[in-house]
């Protein structure tokens, strides 16, 4: 089995279904947690020199950050839904409680912080949206937390790639500090599918091969990829979400593509 896929577990009393740590991950940067809660549940969260920002994947809750109040975030019942999550920034040393408004999936994506700013509630009208590549490279793109707000180290990034569609495509890959070039980044990937008895497909690998694993992914699972190439392909009849994590110690997001593969990125439309 692959050491790149985390795959949910049965909640645990606080909700938790999947727990990605630096020291579990064996990189430095990249936090993230999948919280399922029910109705009227809470989750309650504070690190002392990590930042946040809590996604509310689906569902919708009221969230207590710092001296901050937000009610209602987020108004979708699936991801898949053509709508902007809940998003609140939690600034490093800010305690914060999640208390759900009927089911709620929630996201805790973290990494170091200095705890200057205050918790904010990030609105839809700051989220980016795009539509990247063409035919069956197709997906459709909301930035988060993009480089242009407000953080320390986090961004955060989610993607539509419609049944049939590629991802991530051409590789592309962030994990060596070149100036100007590329930045290094380390990234999680959470995927959901619809329905969601599909599956997808992720691969991870460097130039060298001496990272080169091929994924079969399932409703809920996480990705870790440390360094390397990571496209991602959706089968016929199942469309793919995935919420990106990324941080480093650059905040910039500066890709290379594969070399052998460029050549899809640089042909007209």
């Amino acid at each position: 089995m692959s050491g790149l896929r985390i795959r949910p577990h049965e909640a645990d009393a606080d909700g938790t279904v999947v727990d990605v740590t630096p020291a579990s991950a064996g990189w430095k940067h990249v936090g993230f947690r999948v919280v399922k809660l029910v109705n009227g549940q809470r989750y309650s969260g504070h690190e002392t020199a990590r930042e946040a920002c809590l996604v509310i994947v689906s569902g919708s809750a009221d969230v207590h950050a710092g001296s901050a109040h937000f009610v209602h975030v987020g108004n979708r019942t699936t991801p898949f839904e053509d709508k902007a999550p809940g998003a609140v920034y939690v600034p490093a040393g800010a305690s914060y409680t999640v208390t759900a408004w009927g089911p709620v999936e929630l996201a805790v994506c973290t990494a170091p912080g200095s705890g200057e700013g205050l918790p904010r509630l990030i609105a839809e009208s700051s989220m980016s949206r795009e539509v990247r590549g063409s035919g069956t490279n197709t997906r459709y793109v909301r930035n988060i937390l993009p480089q242009t707000e407000p953080a320390d180290s986090l961004l955060v990034v989610e993607v539509i790639t419609p049944g049939g569609h590629w991802s991530s495509y051409p590789p592309h890959k962030h994990d060596t500090a070149v100036p100007g070039a590329e930045t290094a980044l380390e990234e999680t990937y959470y995927h959901r599918l619809n329905p969601p008895q599909g599956f997808a497909f992720q691969r991870v690998y460097t130039d060298d091969r001496t990272l080169d694993e091929t994924v079969a992914v399932e409703d809920g699972d996480v990705v870790m990829v440390p360094r390397g190439y990571h496209p991602v392909g959706a089968p016929h009849g199942y469309d793919l979400y995935y919420l990106n994590v990324m941080a480093g110690p650059n905040r910039q997001w500066i890709f290379r593509n594969d070399p052998a593969h460029d050549w899809i990125a640089q042909r007209p439309d």
